[in-house]
């Protein structure tokens, strides 16, 4: 049974950019909560703010009004430093681009988070390896790696970090549409292993009805 306590609250969370005019609200008092264990689809067409809504989520960008509140931390209560440690110990983030070290093989990728954040667990890494189809490209740079590939060294550092809380940016969109089943399998499985709430991005239909649940977000606001 899943935790009804959240790990993720957005309450009244308003966010604008500067454009042409003046401001320009992308979102518009987002209330959005998930608990642990949870698996959330959030869709909406291009622009609609579901990647700012991600990264306010995840402490990269911070909200102009309203609370968001990770496993029990008020981000906008967090200085900077903090909330760089806070997405190391409680928050991964998995994007569409992969955003992999080059200068690290595929083993030093998939541990940094967890490194980073001292709890590196080497047994871990040589599962979640094994499970992704790593095991024998561990020594292997990004750049020999395929798409696909590269996607699921993603996938287990993120998971590899131990995050209470998981956020995926169209995680499959740069990949084909067999590879993007066999991946979104994996990252699922893999999600139900730990316990962690997912919060994930995507365009798809097809990717949006094997989550728990789905979010709209339309003209700035969850319908």
């Amino acid at each position: 049974m899943k935790d009804s306590i959240p790990v993720l609250a957005m309450s009244g969370v308003w966010k604008s950019f500067a454009g042409a005019d003046g401001q320009v609200p992308v979102l518009r008092g987002i209330d959005l909560t998930v608990c642990p264990g949870e698996t959330v689809a959030l869709t909406g067409e291009s622009g609609s703010g579901k990647s700012t809504l991600l990264h306010i989520a995840g402490g990269l960008d911070t909200a102009d009004k309203g609370t968001v509140q990770v496993v029990d931390n008020d981000l906008a209560m967090m200085s900077d430093a903090k909330r760089a440690a806070f997405r190391r110990s409680d928050v991964a983030i998995i994007f569409q681009q992969f955003n992999l070290i080059p200068s690290l093989n595929v083993a030093d990728n998939i541990a940094f988070q967890a490194r980073i954040a001292g709890h590196a667990d080497e047994a871990l890494i040589a599962d979640l390896a094994g499970r992704l189809g790593l095991s024998d490209q561990l020594r292997k740079y990004p750049e020999a790696l395929s798409g696909g590939q590269q996607q699921r060294v993603a996938i287990a550092r993120a998971i590899a970090a131990r995050p209470r809380v998981l956020l995926a940016d169209e995680p499959t969109g740069n990949l084909d549409e067999g590879t993007a089943a066999e991946v979104l399998d994996e990252l699922l499985a893999l999600v139900a292993g730990t316990g962690a709430a997912l919060l994930l991005v995507t365009h798809s239909p097809a990717i949006a009805t094997r989550m728990g649940r789905r979010s709209h977000l339309s003209k700035g606001q969850l319908v």
